[in-house]
């Protein structure tokens, strides 16, 4: 999974009154935003917080507007995670200062993610396109994800090494995706809001010569075709 980029903008407010949660002597209230690189909330996104100090975590998940409230202890670092299919451990850590009363924080994350991302967990019985049960995690998280994004068009893109004759690699690759298209149809999703297509041994990111490589070549990836 390639990582999404993150930046963050932070801000202290003073305290309001009229929230549905009120920030105390020992919590925070922290207002978090999501959106992407072009200012558009992200709907259904879920951000945890971990203390650097004792490893609890503090999450919420954004609403239509793109956000949520959390109430979080202050005067701690947090190390931040943004979850898109699965979760990705960012680069970022929110220092969340002391303050003489309780306040309010806003911080505000712009993701950029990847339109191509490779689905790493989804595995298929050898020169098969039966779907091993190891790959049920990966792709229920997918479902609930497009469950929540009811506007995500996406591309099951199957690809295989180039062992074997072209032909056969072909029609294997779309046979696999065809296999995740459906799990995801079972799953509730809409046809017409996934596409599979095979690749075969066409579209190589590594190199076939090695075992490491035609592993890497061996994939599953979802190819993001409107939001």
């Amino acid at each position: 999974m390639k990582k999404i980029l993150l930046f963050a903008f932070i801000l202290i407010t003073a305290h309001l009154s009229a929230q549905e949660l009120k920030a105390t002597m020992t919590q925070a209230l922290l207002k978090v935003e999501v959106v992407d690189d072009k200012g558009k909330p992200q709907t259904g996104k879920l951000v945890t917080f971990t203390s650097i100090k004792d490893g609890k975590e503090f999450s919420g998940t954004t609403d239509a507007s793109g956000k949520f409230q959390i109430l979080i202890p202050p005067a701690q670092k947090y190390k931040v995670k943004y979850k898109l299919f699965t979760t990705v451990q960012s680069d970022l850590v929110l220092d969340m200062p002391s303050a003489a009363g309780p306040y309010t924080f806003e911080y505000t994350i712009t993701a950029t993610p990847p339109r191509t991302f490779t689905l790493d967990n989804v595995f298929f019985d050898s020169g098969k396109s039966t779907l091993r049960a190891e790959s049920n995690k990966e792709l229920n998280e997918l479902a609930e994800y497009m469950n929540i994004q009811k506007t995500l068009f996406i591309e099951i893109a199957g690809h295989t090494d180039n062992v074997g004759e072209a032909e056969a690699n072909q029609k294997l690759s779309e046979d696999r995706a065809k296999a995740v298209k459906k799990y995801l149809e079972s799953k509730g999703i809409a046809p017409a809001r996934v596409i599979a297509k095979g690749y075969g041994d066409t579209q190589p990111t590594a190199d076939n010569a090695t075992a490491a490589g035609k592993q890497k070549n061996r994939r599953t990836e979802v190819r993001i075709i409107s939001e």
